[in-house]
């Protein structure tokens, strides 16, 4: 009986007033933050990427191709993985190299390549051949029955492409009998001139696992030519059947119309309403003072003295609004990277172009945070420029190392070494920061000087008492519904790419567009939220439209909940701790990026129409 590799089989198997500013030293200063983000940006993408290949993929005849094991772990949870060699399996006889070298990205994803030491050559066939033995011990034993009876699978890598397998079978008739181990692999090469294009494996030869008994494992290579070509080969591990649905087609035209129409809903509604309300403010301008005083004055305009006030907790507001504007920046140029570059084909260049695209857009961070607190008349300019350094490095370094204490107790290959954290805090220390302070004071010295239409008064206004559904609370809580509903099905097809059926996610175009869509669904509700509180003459909106739009947040988390108990199979105490922990930031991550599109589009809408309307 023979197992062919492969996720299909598994998977069927176990289903104030501005200080005046030159247009040129705008220009001028513009001009330096982008070009800092430019060349860090290509110094360290290039870095990081040419650093990720081992050669060029060009073989000649004879030429060692080498077989990287990987790691071996259950597959409902994909997440937990260890060693390959945590089991009791046995290595080659060839001599070599030992370890792979890997990239930032690999390692903190928990790639763990070692030298498989099989002798395998360009172009040269290879006969059944075996390579070592194993006499079973009682430990021996219950390691693979128990990986056997949990579905565990491996991955191997020849030439970076993968290659996966599953270590054992059961009887399919009886599932608590005895256990079976595969002992042969048989490796079906394709080449195209002189590139691999192509690896199959085959597990075949399966033996009864029974104390005391010797076990012989063995291989065969067969090299094949083959049609495909090198930039196509990734082709064979993608699955446009799944990710190019009809479903999810529909998806992204039906959360277009919905742009469209609440694009339109907004423009028609404010448009009308704000023209009554000039209407109205203009005609008690040509009132006399007794008349205005009779008069029922309400609305937007009687809180113009106070709507630009400084928010509550400036500087934590000035972070996370910095802190948005990065991630949406990053978020941006992974996409158009995935959508050039086809990242998903290298192991962990994701993960890496990601953690060099935040450092070198580091300034950004620094420049709309640092600006926005010296135009609120932040003083300790230094303190929020450091906050903003650290916040969001800290938020994820501080859930990866509670994620590590775990890995290290289970000896799971996604234990995090010091090295590896040692190179992390580098990148923080010696590019993050560094690169925050240049924008900050880029920020506080191109756009830091007050610029509001209206003046703020001396003494706040009190807040009148409305209605129970235009509280704060209430308007935060549902102004996160909408985006939620533009992004739902994306969340899924990503969900399921990462965390369930190792499916490889790769249509980032989708995703681009999703992106967009988000960003102007989550700047119309919030902006229709924040004309409803100032219409109740509450002027509390910074807050509330960044809460409103980072509320999105709170329902991807619920979703997420949903996702792990009726669509993943996953179990265990580390895949359930790794699967929150991630989400948890994940979330936190999404709703700072989202609470500022909502202020963003908010802060445009409500300068606008303080600018253009007749005040005393």
């Amino acid at each position: 009986m023979e197992q062919n590799n492969g996720d299909d089989d598994l998977n069927n198997r176990t289903k104030h007033h501005r200080r005046p500013i030159t247009m040129r030293t705008k220009f001028a200063g513009s001009l330096s933050l982008a070009n800092i983000i430019l060349i860090a940006t290509i110094i360290l993408y290039h870095c990081e990427i040419g650093a990720s290949d081992e050669h060029d993929h060009l073989y000649s005849s004879n030429d060692e191709v080498v077989l990287w094991m990987n790691t071996v772990g259950p597959f409902h949870n994909r997440q937990e993985t260890y060693s390959y060699y945590t089991l009791p399996f046995c290595k080659g006889p060839k001599k070599g190299i030992s370890h792979h070298h890997e990239t930032l990205g690999e390692r903190l994803q928990g790639v763990e390549l070692e030298f498989s030491q099989l002798d395998i050559q360009f172009k040269v066939n290879v006969d059944k051949t075996k390579f070592c033995e194993v006499k079973l011990t009682k430990f021996d034993v219950q390691s693979f029955e128990y990986a056997i009876r949990n579905y565990y699978y491996y991955q191997m890598y020849i030439d970076d492409l993968p290659i996966t397998g599953s270590v054992g079978d059961l009887e399919e008739t009886d599932k608590n009998g005895p256990v079976y181990i595969y002992t042969h692999k048989k490796f079906d090469i394709g080449f195209n001139g002189n590139r691999i294009v192509d690896v199959n494996m085959t597990s075949q030869q399966k033996v009864k696992l029974e104390l005391g008994s010797t076990l012989e494992f063995s291989y065969e290579v067969n090299w094949r030519p083959s049609n495909v070509k090198f930039e196509d080969r990734f082709d064979k591990y993608l699955d446009p059947n799944f990710f190019q649905h009809r479903i999810h087609w529909f998806s992204i035209f039906n959360s277009f119309m919905m742009v469209i129409f609440l694009v339109g809903l907004v423009t028609m509604i404010l448009m009308r309403t704000l023209r009554k309300d000039y209407a109205r403010y203009n005609r008690d301008e040509e009132m006399d003072d007794m008349d205005r005083d009779l008069g029922d004055e309400y609305g937007w305009k009687q809180v113009h003295g106070d709507v630009f006030r400084p928010p509550a907790y400036p500087m934590l507001f000035t972070i996370m609004i910095g802190t948005g504007w990065h991630i949406a920046t990053v978020t941006f140029l992974v996409i158009c990277f995935q959508i050039m570059g086809d990242l998903y084909t290298s192991r962990g260049s994701m993960l890496s172009t990601s953690i060099f695209a935040y450092a070198a857009t580091a300034p950004v961070n620094g420049y709309f945070g640092g600006s926005l607190y010296a135009r609120f008349g932040g003083r300790r300019w230094i303190k929020q420029m450091f906050l903003s350094a650290f916040a969001l490095p800290t938020m994820v370094c501080g859930t990866a190392f509670f994620i590590n204490f775990i890995s290290i107790y289970y000896h799971a290959s996604r234990a995090i070494e010091f090295t590896t954290m040692l190179a992390v805090v580098s990148i923080i220390l010696f590019i993050i920061l560094p690169l925050t302070l240049v924008g900050t004071v880029l920020g506080r010295n191109i756009s830091g000087h007050p610029d509001n239409p209206c003046r703020v008064n001396a003494v706040p206004r009190p807040i009148p008492e409305k209605k129970w559904f235009m509280e704060p609370s209430i308007i935060v809580m549902m102004g996160g519904i909408l985006p939620f509903g533009s992004i739902f099905i994306e969340m899924y097809f990503i969900f399921t790419s990462f965390w369930a059926y190792h499916k490889i996610y790769y249509v980032y175009g989708f995703m681009m567009l999703v992106f967009l869509i988000l960003t102007a669904v989550t700047a119309c509700v919030t902006i229709v939220c924040t004309y409803f509180l100032l219409n109740a003459e509450d002027y509390r909106w910074q807050w509330t439209s960044f809460m409103a739009g980072a509320s999105t947040a709170g329902y991807v988390y619920l979703y997420s909940f949903y996702y792990f108990f009726f669509k993943t199979k996953m179990y265990g105490l580390f895949q359930t701790v790794f699967y929150f922990g991630n989400m948890a930031l994940f979330s936190a991550v999404l709703g700072i990026m989202c609470g500022t599109f909502g202020y963003v589009g908010t802060r445009a809408f409500v300068r606008k129409i303080y600018s253009t309307v007749k005040i005393d």
